[in-house]
Order: C-alpha cells, then structure tokens, then sequence
C-alpha cells in the first residue's frame, strides 16, 4: 500500500486540489472520503465535481444515498452513512464498473461491496481551518495520480 499526506490551510487549497484531481478521473475510478462530520468531504466533492465539468451545485446526498451529476463522464456521490446497520447490497458494483466515477463518503459501512482498486482519503482536523489529507492506494493507476497531482 503507498500512502501520501497532503495539508491545506483553506477550503479554497482543498478545492483546487480536487479539482486537479477530478480532471485526472476516468470511467470506473472510486474514491472514499473518510472523516468527522464538518472536515471537508462534501469541500472536497464539490472540487472534484469542478474538475469533472459538474455545472450544477453539489452537496451531501445524506437522505438519498447517492446523487448523480453529469461532467464530462457521469459523476456519482454516494453518502452511505444511513446504511451502518445495513448489510444488503444496493447494488453498488453497477456504479463502481460502470461509466462515472464513484465518490463513496463514509465508505467503512459498506467495506464489503467496495473495489479492491480504489483511492481511499482520510481527513483530519488540525484546527479551524487546516485539514490533513492521507491517500492510501494498491493501484499502480491511483499511485500516478497522486504523484501528479501533489508534485
């Protein structure tokens, strides 16, 4: 597994980081956004969705599960926090090999379903305005992006 640490000092930095990303995503690509509530995901979802060409405003789907934007390939956001009791498949393979790519916020609840081949950050507070960002990866694909997009 390779790990990279990232910090940002505002929400803008975090945007911009996701949105060099999301230009990066192709078809097929996962990523889980792990962290308290409040740390970033949904900051960090919207660069992405900036990144992918989304128009419209994204926020958290917490009372739908999921919520589909189109970009320049489909965007899916997933918030699987109301299935922590829940062991039933929804079905998430569809959107995980599908042609989009799959942000999954609050992912452990779902650990069973998720790829093998997927791009797992964790955000951490460090005080009001500064998050740490650690991506963890075994995909050679997901290693190159953070090569790029942190160099």
């Amino acid at each position: 597994m390779t790990t990279f640490e990232w910090k940002s000092s505002s929400t803008e930095e975090t945007q911009l980081l996701a949105e060099k990303l999301g230009e990066r995503l192709q078809p097929g690509d996962v990523l889980t956004l792990e962290g308290d509530l409040g740390a970033g995901k949904t900051t960090f979802t919207k660069g992405l969705g900036k990144g992918l060409g989304v128009k419209r405003t994204i926020n958290s789907p917490t009372f739908t599960i999921m919520k589909e934007y189109q970009g320049r390939i489909p965007f899916y956001h997933m918030d699987v926090y109301r299935l922590e009791e829940s062991d039933e498949d929804l079905g998430f393979d569809e959107y995980f090999e599908g042609d989009g790519v799959t942000v999954v916020e609050w992912a452990q609840f779902i650990e069973e379903f998720l790829p093998d081949e997927r791009l797992d950050i964790t955000i951490r507070y460090l005080d009001d305005s500064t998050r740490v960002f650690t991506f963890k990866t075994v995909s050679d694909h997901y290693e190159a992006l953070c090569k790029e997009i942190l160099a």
